[in-house]
């Protein structure tokens, strides 16, 4: 079945901002329940993972990805962090207020990234991931709200010894579940050659934190996003894919 895509090689005027996206269906799933959002101008990159089968789990990161893309393009950086927090709370509101007219438990995993003033700001919750290669080391800026989770994070395995877990889809966290939505958050200062991952459980059910490291550090930007979308692919591709990668240049 061939990609759907989204995104394209973009430069900012201020923070040089190259980047590549896509996001399949896999080879076993009828429908993408997973949603992606590049914004260029906002400075804002998103992947959500829904949950809540046909028509729910779709709906779901949809309507994660619909809010945030309606953030002004023209706020201050202070202001434009403020509002991505405040447009995924608004996305769980809606999500849960549809799932209580359904009478369905449905939600959806996020991770964003922002860029502002020689800085990154990420929110997440669920288990889509935000990885960092730098130097030519990766290392997993999330954590993972999970069951394996506290077990990774107790000494008790690897995070890779995690995605081979039998509970290792149950998350702890979602957009759209339970009654108030905690959000995690992560900020750094941004380095000339860093390059960043945006990813759902799609693809690290079949990339170590080796073949991560490998493929980030010797693909080039307009390969990269496909290259890793083929590796989950061949492993299986049970899931749905959606990777974002973003190169500071």
């Amino acid at each position: 079945m061939a990609p759907e895509r989204s995104g394209a090689d973009r430069m900012t005027h201020d923070n040089r901002i190259r980047f590549s996206a896509t996001t399949h269906v896999g080879r076993k799933r009828k429908i993408n329940e997973d949603s992606i959002l590049t914004l260029p101008d906002q400075k804002i990159w998103a992947v959500s993972d829904g949950m809540g089968g046909h028509a729910g789990g779709d709906y779901a990161s949809q309507t994660v990805v619909d809010s945030i893309a309606a953030i002004d393009a023209d706020l201050a950086p202070a202001e434009l962090i403020r509002d991505l927090r405040e447009a995924i709370t608004r996305a769980h509101g809606a999500i849960r207020d549809e799932g209580a007219r359904r009478n369905a438990t449905i939600g959806a995993t996020v991770v964003t990234f922002a860029v502002a003033n020689g800085h990154f700001a990420a929110f997440w919750a669920g288990d889509s991931r935000l990885y960092r290669l730098q130097s030519g080391s990766i290392e997993l800026l999330t954590t993972d709200h999970s069951v394996v989770a506290d077990l990774v994070l107790a000494g008790q395995m690897s995070w890779d010894e995690a995605e081979l877990h039998p509970q290792s889809n149950a998350v702890t966290r979602a957009v759209g579940v339970g009654e108030d939505l905690e959000l995690d958050k992560i900020r750094g200062e941004l380095f000339p050659g860093d390059r960043f991952l945006l990813c759902s459980d799609g693809l690290t059910k079949y990339a170590t934190f080796d073949m991560l490291e490998r493929i980030l550090g010797s693909e080039p930007i307009e390969t990269v996003a496909d290259t890793l979308q083929q590796l989950a692919l061949d492993g299986g591709g049970a899931d749905n894919i959606s990777i974002i990668v973003i190169d500071v240049v």
